[in-house]
């Protein structure tokens, strides 16, 4: 149980279209959308924080395009700086010792869950 006892909690990223484990701790969908194929039961989430996503001019601009993550990050980032749904986020890591950050994006690297994730970890 060692670094789950953390005050602070951690988070983890991972695709939604994986199959829930058991040590995911708590389940937060962190997309505007909905994923395509996925039933609320097979998502067994805790929560779905629509309002953590990136703004719908953002996600339309970012588009997944490798070559405008480092715009796309920053401009998240300052998204983020504002925004009440991060402190809820850290209140359920405290809680809870983990949070898995569930995403839709085909790209387990270039996309917004990995950006919350470390801004989360600041």
């Amino acid at each position: 149980m060692g670094d789950s006892q953390e005050s602070a909690g951690r988070f983890v990223i991972k695709r939604i279209y994986d199959a829930p484990a058991d040590d995911d701790g708590c389940r937060v969908l962190v997309d505007r959308l909905w994923p395509r194929g996925i039933s609320k039961e097979r998502a067994q989430l805790r929560l779905w924080l629509k309002e953590v996503a990136p703004s719908p001019p953002l996600r339309t601009e970012f588009a997944h395009m490798q070559e405008r993550f480092a715009d796309f990050r920053a401009a998240y980032e300052a998204e983020l700086d504002g925004n009440p749904a991060v402190q809820m986020l850290r209140d359920l890591a405290a809680e809870h010792g983990k949070v898995t950050l569930l995403f839709g994006a085909r790209d387990p690297e270039t996309n917004h869950a990995r950006v919350l994730q470390e801004f989360l970890q600041r």
